[in-house]
């Protein structure tokens, strides 16, 4: 296993924030390597090792996952949703969602479309945009978080009992 040098850690860091900030755009490993300052193999290799995952793949799941957040907010069609989040193909996107998630985007908004708060207007996410939900600290990927069972409302949009009048 490659062992990464502790001031390369920084640089990546750097590039991994880019790819947060940026995941909409259209981000390649150049770019990615320039922002780290080190040449695009010597950047796949590091990044790899330190995350688990390459770069490609990290922000495969960053924009699957803001999608997943776009998809069950707001009255956004899925090619729309598509387009939002950095893809510029329905079918890879929805190949992308389906293999991270495990089910169909569509299949997914729709689980949602009876549960949980009213959603956002999607004129309103174009005009101001929608802030990311999804704590920053949080970066495990798609597959190792708890898959919801079909029907079933994510935690982040469940009522939660309140543990009053309950006996």
């Amino acid at each position: 296993m490659l062992q990464v040098p502790e001031q390369l850690l920084v640089h990546l860091r750097r590039a991994r924030d880019l790819a947060d900030r940026r995941y909409a755009d259209p981000l390649d490993l150049d770019l990615l390597a320039a922002a780290a300052g080190v040449s695009k193999y010597h950047f796949l290799r590091c990044f790899t090792a330190t995350y688990g995952r390459t770069p490609a793949l990290y922000l495969a799941e960053r924009r699957i996952e803001r999608a997943q957040d776009l998809l069950r907010a707001t009255n956004l069609t899925v090619t729309e949703v598509c387009h939002l989040v950095g893809y510029t193909s329905l079918g890879s996107f929805s190949s992308r969602f389906t293999q991270l998630v495990g089910v169909s985007p569509s299949a997914y908004q729709a689980r949602f479309a009876d549960h949980g708060a009213p959603r956002i207007p999607g004129c309103f996410v174009f005009m101001h945009g929608l802030s990311d939900r999804r704590p920053l600290n949080d970066r495990r990927p798609l597959r190792d978080r708890q898959k919801l069972p079909d029907g079933a409302p994510d935690s982040a949009t469940s009522e939660k009992p309140t543990g009053r009048g309950e006996s």
